[in-house]
């Protein structure tokens, strides 16, 4: 990846998976040799709430709003001791301050679900437009697997827009010393009459997708010959497939397709499948540009 800015971005809100997702910010800054930054973003229509004028709720928000940046940043330095760590508490809308703070990160983690700003995160509007809209890989954190696997593993089709979540994956292997399993999962288009389970033509069919998928990783294992790289290619939806192979890994990459504004906050159907599924923390890239 180009254009490093050496800061690593985790947005807080105070929640179970948030803590979580500090720790493995954390993990990740450390290994990278940058510097985390916790962010809480509080929205500004907080104090339209009709409860607002109840004397000494604006310092009790306030203090809610510090006091959830420095237990957070208390986390991060039990896990990373040596860390250089800021914390701020932001105002604005949630997804837009956090794309704001991803323009200036080389990753950004947040938890699979919040409370008060971040509520729904990820299964709602909020998580979806980050991850469908940040230019730097967002990695979204339910909870951390207490057993390391020493493995990250990456959804690779034939499109191009896989080609950054295979770029992001090897230089997260490679900081972690872990190996690389490539996964290609092919799936019949059933609209297809020719696709028929077991016949010559499906089985023709499959070998030439293995053969391909593996001329496209050949150029990343030839570049990269420190990284173990795996090739895994099956016949089967990639959700479930990737799923399944999160359970013992380390980090889940994929990649999302190009939309257009924020308003379309949506993912692509594998990564949003696998966002409701895995079962470590997945990291989602969008296209360089995009």
């Amino acid at each position: 990846m180009s254009g490093k800015t050496g800061v690593v971005v985790v947005g807080v809100d105070g929640s179970k998976s948030a803590l979580a997702a500090v720790e493995w910010a954390a993990d990740d800054a450390r290994r990278r040799g940058a510097r985390l930054r916790i962010v809480h973003v509080r929205e500004p229509w907080a104090n339209e709430f009709p409860f607002h004028g109840v004397a000494g709720y604006h310092q009790s928000l306030t203090e809610y709003c510090e006091g959830v940046v420095a237990r957070a940043a208390e986390r991060a330095k039990e896990r990373a001791p040596d860390l250089e760590v800021t914390t701020e508490v932001v105002t604005g809308a949630v997804m837009e301050r956090l794309l704001t703070e991803a323009e200036r990160a080389d990753v950004v983690a947040v938890g699979s679900r919040g409370m008060g700003g971040f509520a729904g995160l990820v299964l709602g509007s909020v998580g979806m437009g980050l991850a469908s809209h940040s230019p730097v890989p967002v990695v979204v954190v339910r909870w951390l697997q207490e057993k390391t696997y020493d493995e990250v593993v990456v959804g690779v089709d034939g499109e191009a827009h896989t080609d950054p979540a295979l770029e992001f994956a090897i230089e997260e292997a490679r900081l972690r010393g872990a190996r690389l399993r490539a996964l290609h999962a092919w799936h019949r288009h059933l609209h297809n009459p020719l696709a028929l389970a077991g016949t010559p033509v499906d089985r023709d069919a499959f070998d030439e997708e293995v053969r391909e998928f593996r001329e496209r990783l050949a150029p990343w294992r030839d570049r990269n010959p420190d990284v173990e790289l795996i090739d895994t290619a099956v016949c089967g939806h990639p959700v479930p497939v990737l799923a399944d192979l999160s359970g013992s890994a380390d980090l889940l990459v994929v990649g999302s397709r190009r939309h257009g504004g924020i308003g379309k906050a949506l993912l692509g159907s594998v990564s949003h499948g696998v966002l409701h599924r895995a079962r470590c923390p997945i990291a989602i890239v969008r296209p360089k540009g995009g």
